[in-house]
Order: structure tokens, then C-alpha cells, then sequence
């Protein structure tokens, strides 16, 4: 696991989360934990390093 701190679309409160590093990309969505809007949570890995990282708005 990485922790990791992103800027909330919404709200634009920092947030931490706790990344799987062992899939190479992930996408799912996440509720801030501060407003309780869904996020919705792209991280890319190459083996265990984050090289992406996308936090966006679904509600565009």
C-alpha cells in the first residue's frame, strides 16, 4: 500500500488514501472523506512506483 494526498474536486480539501500498488492501473470511486462527494480514483503504476495519478468530479 502507498499512502497517497490528492486536492479534492469538490471541496478542495487534501486528502489521504492508501493506494494498491499491485494492479497496474486501478480506476473505482471514492467519497471524500471531508464532503462526502464521489471522486472518481484513476492511479497508474509502473511495478511500485505511482506515475499517474487522476482524482476528478463524475458529477461534470
Amino acid at each position: 500500500m502507498l499512502e497517497h494526498f490528492f486536492t479534492c474536486p469538490y471541496c478542495w480539501e487534501t486528502i489521504s488514501m492508501l493506494l494498491d500498488v499491485s494492479a497496474r492501473k486501478q480506476t473505482y470511486v471514492e467519497d471524500c472523506e471531508v464532503c462526502c462527494n464521489p471522486i472518481q480514483i484513476t492511479p497508474i503504476f509502473d511495478e511500485s512506483e505511482l506515475v499517474s495519478f487522476e482524482a476528478i468530479n463524475i458529477e461534470q
